[in-house]
């Protein structure tokens, strides 16, 4: 006999990303047990009565679910909690959206990665990749220059940063980290686009990134990359963004780890 979520029903959701939350809703209670391998899941028209959200919703959530391998579908029969796989794929809860604070925990994440990154860079960068860093810093002064936030280009040069490091598994990395850092580059590009003095230095930690990589210096390009992570989080804090208080104590911890 197959069972059920409790039901005292959950809380209808009312946030973005609609489907993103109930995927999440439904993982959670996959892998607290609370639903196990071989449960039959409610139907399509029950999920979305019960969540208060609409059956694309639903569809889209599922679609989630089975791409990580949580459930499976059964042709005529329905929706099933798929056996546990040996090796589980790496996700992040989707609330690291939720507030500007959660995306500095990604943020975070982020400065810790850049560094090494940019020093493997330093060290395997081929000329061809130096010439592509250089067209996307440019292609970053051209979005600023226009109007635009420059999001899509600042990742993109990040992006050739972590090609560069010569290692296929930091471009795998950082491109599943891309759908997080997005917002948390929008948050910080958008602060930043209020002060030309933010915008010009943001520009010149970029330059000293690449001139640091293209000068086959790991030391400098580590300390470069650390500390552009470092000072978006401090302009957040000037901007009013986050709270100061925080981001010192993560910058002291970050300060012993790069002396060490």
């Amino acid at each position: 006999m197959s069972r059920h979520p409790p039901a005292t029903g959950p809380a209808p959701l009312v946030t973005e990303r609609l489907s993103d939350r109930l995927a999440a809703r439904i993982a959670t209670q996959i892998e607290s047990g609370v639903l196990e391998p071989g449960d039959r899941l409610p139907t399509e028209q029950q999920l979305a009565t019960a969540h208060g959200v609409s059956r694309t919703v639903v569809r889209e959530a599922m679609h989630q679910l089975r791409s990580r391998s949580l459930v499976v579908a059964r042709q005529g029969s329905g929706v099933y909690v798929a056996p546990k796989p040996a090796n589980q794929p790496l996700v992040f809860d989707p609330s690291v959206l939720d507030s500007v604070q959660s995306v500095v925990h990604v943020i975070e994440v982020r400065r810790v990665l850049e560094g090494e990154i940019a020093a493997l860079a330093a060290e395997r960068a081929t000329r061809a990749q130096i010439a592509e860093l250089r067209r996307a810093l440019k292609a970053i002064d051209t979005a600023v220059a226009q109007g635009r936030d420059g999001v899509a280009e600042d990742m993109a040069f990040h992006r050739v940063i972590g090609e560069s490091s010569g290692n296929p598994q930091f471009r795998l990395l950082l491109g599943f980290l891309e759908q997080y850092l997005r917002e948390g580059m929008r948050i910080t590009r958008a602060n930043e686009a209020r002060r030309h003095d933010f915008m010009q230095a943001v520009q010149q930690e970029h330059r000293e990134m690449l001139d640091a990589i293209a000068a086959r210096d790991p030391a400098a390009a580590r300390h470069h990359a650390t500390q552009h992570i470092l000072r978006g989080e401090q302009r957040l804090v000037e901007g009013g963004v986050i709270d100061g208080r925080r981001r010192k104590a993560a910058a002291r911890v970050a300060s012993k780890k790069e002396k060490a």
